[in-house]
């Protein structure tokens, strides 16, 4: 395997090509390394795909966990939401890419771990966005919330007493807050 510093500008297909054995993210041509995520992150993600993978069996559209999805080029920037929909008419003709989306996802979850700070999420976010993404949405483990980004600058913050729901982008679907974060 070819060896590529941290300051050399990579490509999402170079990446996938040198890069694919660890959890990292390519983010303006540079390799972010991601510690594993803590033990509250599984389940909360488990979670979150079993009631979208439930709702897209019905409905259409595919729920995955942690593919990466291109969100820009020159310098190309990779992310792999911990989880992701995509709606049916934005599936490529040709069917769920093998490698990476040359597409951002139409919802992005992310997980909140203790080492994440909030100045990156806060660039996840406005990552997703920029690249088309309609909805990003935030678990936040320690206040049991999830907080739903859209294009508009509003994030509306779903509290453990309430029903997460996505009326346009996900209608007739909903996940009590409280299940996740048992």
């Amino acid at each position: 395997m070819a060896t590529i510093t941290p300051t050399t500008s990579l490509t999402a297909e170079s990446f996938w090509q040198h890069h694919n054995d660890k959890r990292r993210e390519l983010v303006r041509g540079e390799i972010i390394e991601q510690m594993p995520p803590g033990g509250q992150h599984g389940p909360i993600q488990g979670d979150i795909y079993a009631a979208l993978r439930t709702w897209a069996k019905e409905r259409g559209g595919y729920v995955t966990l942690e593919s990466g999805f291109l969100l820009s080029r020159n310098p190309d920037t990779l992310r792999g939401p911990d989880v992701s929909f995509v709606r049916q008419e934005r599936i490529p003709d040709a069917g769920v890419p093998e490698g990476f989306w040359e597409q951002a996802p139409d919802l992005a979850v992310e997980v909140v771990s203790p080492n994440d700070s909030a100045e990156d999420i806060a660039a996840k976010v406005a990552e997703y966005l920029s690249a088309g993404t309609s909805e990003v949405w935030i678990a936040l483990p320690r206040t049991r919330q999830i907080v739903a980004h859209t294009p508009d600058g509003i994030g509306r913050v779903f509290n453990v007493g309430d029903e997460l729901t996505s009326a346009e982008l996900l209608p007739g679907f909903g996940l009590k807050v409280a299940t996740i974060f048992q």
